[in-house]
């Protein structure tokens, strides 16, 4: 059982950056991949970036490719998703989640989830 708890969302404005974090409570959080997504009003969860279990892989959607960047650090269990150069765009709720599969983009792929963080950036 792995328990996730997303913060760092806010409101921002474009070109801005926001941090976001998800803290992981559960004795084999280190042995998960991670994955965060996003979820804009009237439009489905869609994925963002994923990373590894040992952190040595990552993969992002094409939409945030080199301005978000994925992070883990398993002694703190942790995840970290930086995101740079915001745009309107971005606006969502964003969630992270655990998945026992590497590199997995799909929802149904993931088996828990954390509540979510509302990330707003304003034109």
């Amino acid at each position: 059982q792995v328990q996730l708890v997303e913060s760092g969302g806010g409101l921002v404005q474009a070109g801005g950056s926001l941090r976001l974090s998800c803290a992981a409570s559960g004795r084999t959080f280190s042995s998960y991949n991670i994955g965060w997504f996003r979820q804009a009003p009237g439009k489905e969860r869609e994925f963002v970036a994923t990373i590894t279990w040992s952190g040595g892989n990552t993969y992002y959607a094409d939409s945030v490719k080199g301005r978000f960047t994925i992070s883990r650090d398993n002694a703190k269990n942790t995840v970290s998703l930086q995101m740079s150069s915001l745009k309107p765009e971005d606006t969502a709720v964003y969630y992270c989640a655990a998945t026992p599969y590497n590199i997995a983009t799909a929802t149904s792929r993931y088996d828990y989830w954390g509540q979510g963080t509302q990330v707003t950036v304003s034109s």
